[in-house]
């Protein structure tokens, strides 16, 4: 009767597992009505679906396309993720095997004497050929769930580390949109700047031809040469910015400088797109964003590492089994030298102060992966809402400046006309000409800034994989 009631009290103890069971707190940021509605700086016309996933599709450029597949499948730090990756899930494998039994064989022969003392005899034993073997098997009863919650705690880790990779792809994917951006736009700012040094110098050529035929000062001839000069000192920076983003683009893809990508050398139009971005809202946002889900994941981990702690309060019980046999090598696998034993053992280590503290330490952590978790989320929203807003500003910028550039064509083409018709002097039609490549530079600044803006709005948006 006894026995029967000490299995039904463990059959009772196999179902209790200590400690808190993880869901997402109801206090946390992210459960907040606030925190999952539009955007306030989202425009009217904005899709309500989400980012696409390989959001850089939408700019049908062919050479971006490319080097983001290049850079997806042997950037270094994607290596480097997919190793901790790796590494998370051999240590989550790794934990789940505390659930199967462990087993231990041992197989050994010897030619000995045994000492005729340790069986309390005088007389010497002869020298005989012995063996043993055996064979162990011990199986851990996971009662009070510690084995269940180190499964949690070690799968967690592992998809927050999936989830970092993730992150890792989204910088990835940002950075060679970055790139490639900065590199279309100082290839067209440089050739637009050689478009004004041209112009400087027709203007130089005609004012040393006045200043020959005496109708223009010496000084006139001077300023037009500084201005030479000051439109081939802004060449060089245009060239240094291309050469730092075709290597940084080299680097991306897992390339030395020596083979950095020549087709995207080439490129001398910035890519936009020129419509609405497909940006969802907060909700959206939470679920897609891999920083967040990696803090939700660590939240979850710390929480299953207070019922590991916990569980230490409790005795470790199992059950073993050996069996094997034992004596001279002749006789083994006979009746005489096989041996069989099966039982069971407590462990426990009457908890004191100590595990008490870690439990409380296991909570405070808790406490703080939940304080990280709710950081996280704010800062996405942050960052999200602050890209939004300077979108909309340079969207705005680059409307005026297109604008502006449209008018000093538009005077441009009358200083043309009138020159033609013999009643405006050869500089003022240089004059509109210059005026029209400068302001075709201040409108190549703001398309670059917007594509820029366009990119890390898709970073914030968690988009890239």
């Amino acid at each position: 009767m006894s026995r029967a009631i000490a299995v039904a009290a463990l059959l009772a103890l196999a179902g209790c597992t200590v400690g808190p069971d993880y869901r997402l707190p109801d206090a946390a940021i992210a459960r907040k009505a606030a925190a999952q509605g539009a955007f306030r700086e989202a425009g009217a016309d904005t899709p309500a679906d989400g980012v696409p996933a390989r959001w850089w599709h939408l700019y049908d450029d062919p050479v971006l396309d490319q080097l983001e597949e290049q850079a997806l499948a042997a950037n270094s730090d994607l290596a480097l993720a997919g190793a901790n990756l790796a590494h998370a899930r051999a240590i989550s494998a790794a934990s789940l095997a505390q659930k199967q039994p462990d087993a231990r064989a041992d197989f050994g022969a010897q030619r000995a004497r045994v000492s005729g003392e340790s069986y309390l005899l005088e007389e010497p034993l002869p020298v005989a050929t012995l063996g043993s073997g055996g064979l162990d098997l011990s199986y851990q009863l996971d009662l009070f769930g510690r084995i269940r919650r180190s499964i949690e705690a070690a799968h967690a880790q592992e998809q927050a580390e999936a989830a970092t990779r993730d992150a890792v792809r989204v910088t990835v994917a940002g950075d060679v949109a970055r790139a490639y951006v900065t590199l279309c736009a100082a290839h067209r700012a440089e050739d637009l700047a050689g478009d004004g040094v041209a112009l400087a110098k027709r203007s130089l050529a005609i004012s040393q031809h006045l200043a020959t035929a005496g109708r223009a000062a010496r000084s006139d001839v001077a300023l037009a040469g500084a201005r030479v000069a000051q439109a081939e000192a802004q060449i060089p920076a245009y060239r240094a910015h291309a050469r730092a983003a075709l290597y940084k683009l080299a680097y991306l893809t897992g390339h030395t400088p020596a083979e950095a990508p020549t087709q995207a050398d080439t490129c001398r139009r910035i890519p936009i797109i020129d419509r609405p971005l497909p940006i969802g809202d907060g909700a959206k946002l939470i679920a897609r964003r891999p920083d967040i889900r990696a803090a939700e994941r660590h939240l979850a981990s710390a929480t299953a590492r207070i019922g590991i702690a916990t569980a230490a309060l409790y005795p470790d019980i199992g059950f073993g089994l050996s069996a094997g046999s034992t004596g001279f090598l002749a006789d083994m696998g006979t009746a005489p030298a096989n041996y069989w034993a099966l039982g069971g053992l407590v462990h426990w280590s009457i908890p004191g102060g100590g595990a008490r503290a870690r439990i409380t330490a296991a909570h405070a952590d808790a406490d703080g992966a939940l304080a990280r978790f709710d950081g996280v989320v704010l800062g996405a929203l942050r960052e999200t809402e602050t890209i939004l807003a300077a979108y909309a500003q340079d969207h705005n910028r680059l409307a005026a400046l297109t604008h502006a550039r449209a008018e000093v064509e538009s005077y441009a083409a009358d200083a043309k006309a009138l020159r033609t018709a013999g009643k405006a002097p050869l500089q003022a039609e240089l004059g509109g000409q210059q005026g029209v490549n400068a302001a075709r530079l201040a409108q190549l600044s703001a398309e670059a800034d917007l594509a820029q803006d366009q990119v890390s709005l898709f970073m914030a948006l968690g988009g890239g994989w």
